[in-house]
């Protein structure tokens, strides 16, 4: 087994960057919602010592001595950078698993009579041809090995941007001197615990012995280790497993008490969740509906509710489960509390093909049609073109977003002209 991992450098942005050259070497910060905090930092701004998280409050000082260019989160541009993304991999091979919207383990089994390195550096060169988006891709005969391979090929800045570990000495190389909080799948309690018995690197636990770990923690960490010593353990899914719950949350630009604003923001997210909900062809149950305050004011008063609500039968019908939420929100909204976050979340999740509805009164097929008809529509014309009543026309809960860049390429008024 070959197994690859092709990871985007710092994502969003580089999906800056692909449409404005000027922002090549120069700090970049992208921001996460509300304007928040850095969740995306370019190479310059990582060596200027700002973390992943950090709130952009704390670093306005930097950004204007070191001219940082700050961004908005543009999440509709970097969801088709990253669809473009996986449609170019699959150009190399039929075994792409979804990771993340900037990373994808490939299956490269029945390509060994390529060069695969080279084979590689093609896709490497395509992807920054052709989408702007600078990638590191690891090779190794497991999954683990591969992200460590993808791992120090980032780091080390490998020429050609591919990395391969075949061989016991590439392996040892790569395994030595990584922080056993660096693999795949080791997260920060088993490293404390690790460390504890004295394996504090990759190559220490790869070398540990495998009956004594499993006592010490599960079968899990047995296949981290089998991993780490090539042998293929866990097979590429290009098959994503459907969501048991699909929740949908926001916070506000601003707190409110403002129970209309509320509807709007509770129906909004219904419609977002609903959607998910039938692109993957399952129906619901209960739909949560929640309100917070902000626990970060302390002059506030602080009131959290939550309720779950059942349907009579499951269903993926954006307008039952509107009217569910509203009712649940005229149980739970208390005027005399600012809020800065509500959300919903449906559970009970099951394939709609397998769902039992009454003998005598069947579900009308014309709700399946509207909804149909309503997710054709908002695909072919953009996401909100249809929607709710209840969501209104304007977005007063809309969250805090000042320096968005363009749609370059969802939006006719942003598409960049060539003079």
């Amino acid at each position: 087994m070959i197994f690859g991992l092709c990871d985007v450098n710092n994502f969003y942005v580089s999906c800056e960057r692909s449409f404005n050259p000027a922002l090549n070497n120069r700090p970049v910060i992208v921001l996460s919602n509300n304007d928040g905090c850095a969740v995306a930092r370019s190479n310059e701004v990582k060596a200027l010592g700002v973390k992943m998280g950090t709130p952009v409050h704390q670093i306005k000082g930097l950004i204007r001595q070191h001219d940082i260019k700050v961004f908005s989160s543009n999440y509709v541009l970097y969801a088709d950078m990253s669809n473009r993304f996986r449609s170019i991999m699959n150009e190399y091979t039929p075994d792409v698993e979804e990771y993340s919207c900037d990373e994808c383990f490939l299956g490269l089994d029945g390509f060994g009579h390529k060069n695969l390195i080279q084979y590689m550096h093609k896709m490497v060169r395509q992807l920054r041809v052709g989408v702007g988006l600078p990638v590191c891709v690891g090779l190794a005969t497991s999954k683990t090995l591969s992200k460590v391979a993808n791992h120090h090929a980032k780091s080390l800045q490998i020429p050609g941007s591919v990395l391969a570990l075949f061989n016991d000495l590439q392996i040892k190389n790569a395994l030595e001197n990584l922080p056993v909080n660096e693999i795949w799948g080791v997260g920060r309690k088993h490293t404390e615990h690790l460390n504890k018995l004295g394996i504090n690197t990759a190559l220490q636990l790869r070398d540990a012995d495998l009956k004594w770990i499993r006592k010490r923690f599960s079968v899990v960490m047995e296949r981290t280790i089998m991993e780490l010593r090539g042998e293929s353990c866990i097979e590429i899914n290009n098959m994503p497993e459907k969501k048991k719950q699909i929740v949908c949350t926001r916070s506000m630009a601003n707190k409110t008490d403002d129970y209309q604003v509320l509807r709007k923001a509770v129906a909004t997210h219904v419609d977002h969740a609903c959607e998910k909900l039938r692109r993957q062809g399952s129906v619901a149950k209960y739909i949560s509906v929640m309100l917070r305050t902000n626990g970060f004011s302390k002059g506030d008063r602080q009131y959290y509710p939550n309720l779950t609500l059942q349907l009579q039968y499951p269903s993926d019908d954006t307008r039952e489960f509107t009217h569910a939420a509203m009712l649940g929100l005229d149980r739970i909204y208390r005027s005399e509390y600012l809020f800065k976050k509500c959300g919903v979340m449906l559970s009970d999740i099951s394939d709609k093909g397998v769902v039992q509805y009454d003998l005598f009164k069947p579900k009308p097929k014309r709700s399946d049609d509207l909804m149909s008809a309503f997710d054709k529509i908002n695909s072919r014309f953009g996401s909100g073109t249809v929607q709710s009543a209840s969501v209104g026309f304007d977005k007063p809960f809309a969250m805090r977003a000042n320096h968005t860049s363009p749609r370059f390429t969802s939006k006719w008024s942003d598409i960049i002209q060539a003079r």
